[in-house]
């Protein structure tokens, strides 16, 4: 083999490895131990319930409050139950689900692993954020996947099970989450959205009324931290697009652009027009069957980087950075 074809193979091999320019936080110590939350509150003892539920609420005081009020009894109307009553019908509904996650999730290594190398970027980005406790919990079908308390994190592995998991795949469920979106029900999902759940309490999002152009730039900042933070994830993972709808982006970035442009005023604030660009839809109205939903967001995120390569500014001060001055200055006019 020719010194050439070596070099070349070396640099493919570099390039697939994700953002080579990412800082070396290997000396940032973090503690990313996932709790399993599931599995103590699924041995407690039905028949001792208030026992069992008082030995769990010391051990997670961090997240137990929580998890009751905002998953076992959120939106319940009958108050002639007791909370005894309520936890045991939840754990007697959720529990085959449960099942099933404690034979897909025997151990959570993968995914500590991962999270540990992203809040180790967090803190390198933002010394002073307080980093959640990571923990596990199994629920039911349409409980948060993450949700992010005061003190945690919390994983809910019952929407991890995989897209072709049986129960994601009932009219029910289809019907709450079309395939488009259930296919990210995968455990690979699980790092990058505790991180894009970390990003927004970094970083909120704006309040609304803002024009189309400043929201897709808002947006595209989130997925610019959440490359910051998992530098090494694939783009498809942080976007949640198909490796086919991101070539589709990429080879068309100049066609999408001069479609936005040209088809829409980039300030308008009518609700419908930004929905087009920024929501969940398995493509975008108006755009081939081949290009995404939530393109805009994709746009953002270009315009953010072409931002940050014009500037070399560090990552807070380019989330501080309004939206206008930031697509004034990158001079966005992709081919």
């Amino acid at each position: 083999m020719s010194k050439l074809v070596v070099i070349i193979l070396a640099l493919a091999a570099l390039c697939s490895c994700g953002n080579n320019n990412a800082p070396d936080v290997s000396g940032i110590k973090v503690d990313v131990a996932i709790a399993r939350f599931d599995r103590d509150f699924f041995s407690a003892d039905t028949s001792h319930i208030v026992q069992g539920l008082d030995a769990v609420q010391k051990k997670y005081p961090y997240f137990f409050a929580d998890f009751i009020q905002n998953i076992v009894i959120a939106g319940t109307i009958d108050t002639l139950h007791t909370l005894p009553v309520l936890v045991n019908t939840y754990i007697s509904h959720s529990r085959p689900l449960y099942d099933s996650v404690q034979k897909k999730f025997n151990r959570l290594d993968d995914v500590q692993n991962e999270l540990e190398k992203a809040f180790q970027f967090v803190k390198y980005y933002y010394p002073a954020y307080k980093l959640p406790k990571p923990v596990a919990y199994s629920g039911l079908i349409g409980d948060p996947s993450v949700a992010l308390t005061k003190d945690a994190i919390a994983i809910g592995l019952q929407m991890y099970l995989g897209k072709n998991f049986s129960a994601y795949n009932t009219p029910e469920a289809i019907d709450k989450f079309p395939q488009y979106i259930s296919r990210r029900f995968e455990p690979a999902y699980i790092p990058v959205n505790c991180i894009q759940n970390i990003a927004l309490d970094i970083y909120p999002e704006k309040p609304q009324g803002q024009a189309l152009i400043e929201q897709i730039i808002e947006k595209g900042k989130q997925w610019y931290m959440t490359d910051k933070f998992l530098p090494a994830a694939p783009d498809s993972l942080k976007t949640g697009f198909t490796q086919s709808q991101l070539n589709w982006c990429k080879n068309n970035e100049g066609l999408v652009w001069n479609y936005i442009i040209q088809n829409n005023d980039i300030y308008t604030t009518e609700p419908a027009i930004i929905q087009t660009f920024i929501g969940e839809a398995p493509k975008t109205d108006g755009m081939p069957d081949a290009s995404p939903g939530n393109i805009g967001q994709w746009i953002g995120w270009q315009i953010v980087k072409k931002f940050a390569d014009k500037t070399g500014l560090g990552l807070p001060q380019i989330m501080q950075t309004e939206a206008k001055k930031i697509f004034e200055e990158a001079k966005y006019k992709p081919r």
